[in-house]
């Protein structure tokens, strides 16, 4: 909600280009809209930037990899709207292959705790940093960025020439996020 700042105007693209590309993605076949879809409303946020709800959007994973859509479906946006797919026994090869048609590989996650898997998926990909484990919670950062000793943003290292190096021509990173799952978790509720 705009009331409790959960939600906020994007920079980048305005309401109609957003709003535009869930019709685009609204035109692959079997494709739907899971939560949002619409303009926020109710608001004073200017027309030249982008005010819609939180969205998602579902695409079959076979219509995702077909080269007409995969440009639709992989488009960057930095805004409440996300593509979700589903895989199903047997599909895993899909699933690699829609990672390594990725343009950046930068940050991914295996939320699984089957090792096994989780192993087959990490030896499989290129992706920088990889969150993995039963929960994988990620900071949608790259976690080889520096704060500076105890925090101190002075000393930090980001945005700096030699952090971007440092950063962008590392070694891949899994940080392993297994548990253990708290007895009230949601993830524990049936």
């Amino acid at each position: 909600k705009l009331e409790d700042l959960t939600i906020g105007p994007v920079l980048s693209w305005t309401t109609d280009k957003l709003l535009g590309h869930v019709d685009a993605l609204l035109k692959i076949p079997g494709s739907k809209i899971l939560y949002g879809g619409k303009a926020l409303t109710g608001h004073t946020i200017p027309d030249c930037y982008g005010a819609i709800e939180p969205t998602a959007v579902f695409v079959p994973l076979k219509e995702a990899l077909k080269p007409e859509h995969w440009p639709t479906v992989t488009t960057e946006v930095f805004a409440p709207l996300q593509v979700v797919t589903e895989y199903k026994g047997g599909e895993t090869d899909l699933v690699l292959e829609a990672c390594e048609r990725m343009e950046n590989h930068l940050t991914a996650a295996v939320v699984s705790n089957d090792v096994q898997f989780r192993n087959h998926i990490l030896a499989n990909t290129i992706n920088g940093t990889t969150y993995m484990g039963i929960r994988a919670r990620t900071t949608g950062a790259p976690q080889n960025h520096w704060f500076g000793p105890a925090g101190d943003p002075r000393g930090a290292g980001i945005g700096t020439p030699e952090a971007i190096k440092l950063v962008w021509s590392c070694h891949r990173e899994i940080i392993e996020d297994s548990g253990p799952v708290p007895p009230n978790h949601p993830m524990t509720q049936s």
